[in-house]
């Protein structure tokens, strides 16, 4: 029997606050245990919680971003469950009334566009963290996270593949950092992910039953969880046995889901109308300030890239991958006037530098300014793309410009057309054997004559002169 996943993500990101939802304390990451926390964040009795108005303003953004409708009344709610990390015995949360409602984001599956839908965004506080390694016959409890302001953005069960689930993460991702409302580190667990994955018999309506998976900490690890997940599954139906609805975790070293607890439901958490915080009304002239910071976004700038500097879409797609990236390519490609060399190299050797040192497009020590000196020097004839390559090595790792490197080495590429000539002259004289089988029909040696005058001006020929000479020689 054929079988269809059924599967749909839950997605808790940070917001790019300086300060807690509810407090004046810092959102900063990895300070010492519980050091940014106050009687508010720690729910001491009598406090009283404020809402972080910039937080409102990055989760409205978001919901314009994602095609969402920003309800105009929205109120925040108690979810109650008790566990340690969570020092009220109640999460300040978002039920029957969220900030944003529906909406959607588009991703490219198999070469075609397809519409995941959404169910809602809302905004909520963080949890703490219990700490248990290294720690013998205890744990302990860091609350510096707790109040941070997340904002949980939930698909629709659209997504029909482990591979469509990622590039689902991937296109948010790339999204809340074109806005600047979310920096996407899930090693920092900035970005968090769950999903809710079932299968069915290929062609049922009903969905089967779901389990909930979590501790996916990357793009990676949530592609494998879901491709283990409906294996899983599959197995179990299969042998005859049934699913059971349950949470489970992602075990990255042997690459298997685990049991953690049964699946709670929202009648489990007892939701009832946060006391402490009056409803939040978005007014008009309040949507269209968030209007008009938004900045183009990627699928705009993608298909911008394609038709403004005529690169493929691939191309444009790469980069459009961050806010950054495209900033940088676009720079590049203006003050260079060759959109399609500076794309070549982007693509190419500046990710590839950026890769090795795991750094992302802000971090890079190649201005834009300085590769497009470089791609001027190509276009102009001045360097071939050979000794571009050596003056590309040198100026990633210095602060020099193209022009300086070239001055330096004397890479100037050979255009004089006698000069080349001569050298062609003193290749063919050292191997008359290969000219006599050339002019025989092996014309297949033209790469060796070109390889030889290349070596001898140590990659400094014009290429392109270098071939039209040998064959007129050679004949």
């Amino acid at each position: 029997m054929q079988y269809e996943p059924v599967i749909g993500l839950e997605v808790h990101a940070q917001l790019k606050t300086k300060s807690k939802i509810f407090c004046g304390c810092s959102t900063l990451f990895g300070q010492g245990p519980n050091s940014e926390t106050c009687p508010v964040c720690i729910g001491m009795p009598g406090v009283l919680p404020v809402l972080n108005k910039t937080a409102m303003d990055f989760i409205i953004k978001t919901g314009l971003a994602m095609n969402c409708t920003v309800a105009p009344y929205s109120r925040f709610a108690r979810k109650n469950y008790f566990y340690p990390d969570l020092p009220k015995g109640y999460q300040i949360s978002q039920y029957e009334l969220p900030v944003c409602q529906g909406g959607y984001v588009e991703v490219v599956v198999d070469g075609s566009v397809k519409r995941i839908g959404l169910t809602r965004i809302h905004l909520e506080e963080d949890a703490g963290k219990n700490l248990h390694e290294g720690i013998e016959g205890a744990s302990h409890v860091d609350l510096n996270r707790t109040g941070v302001p997340l904002m949980e953005i939930v698909s629709e069960p659209d997504i029909r593949s482990a591979s469509e689930a990622a590039e689902y993460m991937r296109k948010l991702r790339a999204i809340l950092r074109y806005i600047d409302v979310c920096d996407g580190n899930m090693e920092e667990g900035s970005l968090r992910c769950d999903a809710n994955v079932s299968v069915r018999p290929a062609g049922q309506k009903e969905f089967g039953t779901r389990a909930e998976l979590k501790n996916m900490n990357s793009f990676k690890n949530v592609q494998k969880a879901i491709e283990y997940e409906i294996k899983r599954q599959i197995a179990i139906i299969e042998d005859g046995g049934r699913v059971v609805q349950e949470t489970r975790l992602w075990d990255a070293n042997q690459g298997i889901t685990l049991s953690m607890r049964g699946k709670e439901e929202a009648h489990d958490y007892r939701y009832f109308p946060e006391p402490d915080l009056v409803p939040v009304e978005v007014s008009k002239e309040w949507l269209d300030d968030m209007r008009a910071t938004m900045p183009e976004l990627p699928d705009a700038k993608r298909e911008r890239f394609a038709r403004e500097y005529g690169i493929p879409d691939y191309d444009a797609m790469v980069l459009t991958e961050s806010r950054a990236l495209a900033d940088y390519y676009e720079k590049a490609a203006k003050l260079s006037g060759a959109p399609k060399q500076a794309s070549n190299w982007i693509m190419g050797d500046v990710l590839r530098e950026l890769k090795n040192a795991g750094a992302e497009a802000e971090e890079c020590p190649l201005e834009p300014e300085r590769l497009a000196g470089m791609i001027k020097l190509i276009e102009s004839g001045t360097i071939s793309g050979k000794i571009a390559k050596t003056v590309f090595e040198e100026i990633y790792r210095s602060k020099k410009t193209a022009d300086e490197v070239v001055a330096e080495k004397g890479l100037v590429q050979i255009t004089d057309a006698g000069e080349i000539g001569k050298v062609i002259d003193e290749v063919m004289a050292a191997n008359p054997q290969n000219v006599e089988q050339y002019r025989a029909g092996k014309t297949a040696l033209l790469g060796f004559f070109v390889g030889q005058v290349m070596k001898k001006t140590g990659g400094k020929a014009n290429p392109g002169l270098v071939n039209d000479l040998l064959r007129k020689k050679l004949a």
